[in-house]
C-alpha cells in the first residue's frame, strides 16, 4: 500500500531545500511516486508518496538521515517535523 509524508522545516527557505534535494535525491530513490514542496508558514514543507512505508523507510534511514547527518553545505541543518505519516487510500493519476 503507498504510504505518505508530510514534513515541516522550520525556518527553511527554497535555497536550503534545493541544497538538501541536490544532496539527498541524488542516492537511490527507488518506490518514490509524487513528491511536492514549497514555502509555508514558518519555513518549507514537503508532501512526498511512496510505493510502500517500506521504501519509505529505507531512503529516509538509507539516504536522507545519514546525508543530513553529515551536514550538507546551504542545506537544512535539521530534521524536519513530520506533521503527518498515512497510508495512501486513493491515488488519482496527473
Amino acid at each position: 500500500m503507498a504510504y505518505g509524508v508530510v514534513h515541516h522545516f522550520a525556518g527553511g527557505t527554497k535555497e536550503k531545500f534545493d541544497a538538501t534535494a541536490a544532496a539527498a535525491r541524488s542516492g537511490d530513490m527507488g518506490g518514490e511516486v509524487f513528491f511536492a514542496t514549497g514555502p509555508s508558514a514558518g519555513g518549507w514543507t514537503v508532501v512526498a508518496i511512496y510505493d510502500s512505508k517500506e521504501n519509505w523507510e529505507r531512503f529516509r534511514d538509507g539516504v536522507l538521515m545519514p546525508r543530513m547527518a553529515q551536514g550538507i553545505e546551504g542545506g537544512f541543518t535539521a530534521p524536519p517535523q513530520e506533521l503527518a505519516a498515512f497510508e495512501v487510500h486513493l491515488q488519482v493519476p496527473a
